[in-house]
């Protein structure tokens, strides 16, 4: 075998499948490594769904009480308010889904604090910015246990490093407000897994694509190598090529 170091993972954070599909989601909900879930409406619309209501209170009994987020989608604050309410009524364990700002830009920190206030666990969503981070912690303080969601996978699609907001957020999480879980959205592959573990997130949020990787992890190079090899040579004699 290669002489490579292993893999850094320690299995510490928690994972969440984040998808709207209800048969996987059923499915990684019966397994250990699945811990929750998210979900949002960009997803749900991917999947087909067109009663939101229905597909939420279906899904929740086959989900075995493991923690859920479903985001409201409404724009303004009272709007937001009276969805969030009803989402939250459904069971115990959700997660509503805040979004950081509205479409206009508007900081949503007020209605997220009052939400909070009420004893309603939230996912506040969308986060970007080492600010946004300060703005949810200041409004859930005292509150209602929270999920900070900082979207790491797409601040990588714009060619930056992630990595610095990141470890800011995770000081600031367990400094400022002990409930408040810090979790890494948007994952892209399997080594966000690691380095959101590293970083100090308590939750990672992933495909189910991504999250089946885990299996390879630790795998020797060289084996690596060889099914690579040999699934080039299977699909070029599949498709027939010659020269």
């Amino acid at each position: 075998m290669s002489k490579v170091a292993p893999s850094p993972y320690q299995g510490r954070i928690k994972i969440f499948l984040d998808g709207a599909d209800r048969a996987t989601m059923i499915e990684m909900a019966r397994t250990e490594r699945v811990q929750g879930f998210t979900t949002n409406p960009s997803l749900m619309r991917k999947s087909g769904v067109t009663n939101y209501r229905r597909f939420c209170q279906d899904l929740l009994p086959e989900l075995r009480g493991k923690p859920v987020s479903f985001e409201v989608f409404a724009d303004d604050p009272s709007g937001m308010r009276k969805q969030a309410l009803e989402i939250a009524s459904w069971g115990k364990s959700i997660y509503v889904k805040i979004p950081v700002i509205n479409a206009q830009g508007d900081s949503m920190a007020p209605l997220i604090r009052e939400l909070s206030h009420d004893g309603i666990p939230l996912n506040i969503t969308a986060i970007f910015t080492l600010e946004q981070v300060e703005a949810t912690l200041e409004a859930v303080r005292g509150g209602a246990p929270s999920l900070v969601s900082v979207f790491a996978g797409r601040i990588a699609d714009t060619g930056r490093d992630p990595e610095p907001l990141i470890r800011g957020a995770a000081e600031l999480c367990a400094k400022i407000e002990k409930s408040a879980e810090l979790l890494w959205a948007s994952t892209r592959e399997a080594f966000n897994i690691v380095q959101a573990e590293q970083l100090g997130c308590a939750i990672i949020t992933a495909p189910v694509d991504v999250i089946k990787k885990l299996d390879g992890f630790n795998r020797d190079p060289f084996d690596l190598s060889l099914d690579t090899v040999r699934t080039f040579k299977k699909d070029s004699e599949a498709a027939g090529f010659s020269l």
